[in-house]
């Protein structure tokens, strides 16, 4: 499964100690230089560029040239996200902006975001949800409270 990711689920996953979720399930997850600049910046947290500092081999980096007009309105990120996601045909892009969420779709691309990729988890039984959202509520991710106990219901029920 060729699976591409943009910053924000990386993130999200590496604050809530659940990164390897990826690997258990998608196998490699290739990303574009922008997410590792931004993966890097100086606004990230420090865990975050810690674990880049020392990147599992299952996340491949890919440098890119993008056409500077391609997806105006997104983030550097984000646009390379999408034509990277193109480029290898990707299965699935990871993404939570909702602008590129929907720039992603127009292009036929299967996306998922972070509250997505901890759904598939779930059902597999590979994460404590309850905790791991708790987890995630400690950070700066955006969602309704609604949104995420409708996910904590699904699991619990």
């Amino acid at each position: 499964m060729t699976v591409v990711s943009d910053t924000s689920p990386l993130n999200y996953l590496i604050l809530t100690h659940c990164a390897e979720l990826l690997k258990a399930l998608f196998g490699k997850i290739a990303i574009p230089g922008a997410v590792v600049k931004e993966l890097q910046s100086e606004d990230a947290p420090v865990e975050v560029r810690e674990w880049l500092a020392d990147k599992p081999d299952w996340i491949e980096v890919h440098e890119l040239e993008i056409p500077e007009n391609y997806l105006p309105g997104l983030g550097r990120g984000e646009r390379e996200a999408i034509y990277l996601a193109r480029e290898l045909g990707a299965d699935a892009l990871l993404l939570d902006e909702s602008k590129g969420r929907i720039a992603a779709r127009r292009l036929n691309i299967r996306v998922f975001g972070t509250l997505g990729i901890l759904d598939a988890a779930a059902l597999r039984r590979l994460v404590d949800l309850p905790a791991t959202l708790e987890k995630l509520k400690q950070t700066n991710f955006r969602a309704t409270p609604d949104l995420l106990d409708s996910l904590l219901k699904k699991h619990t029920s």
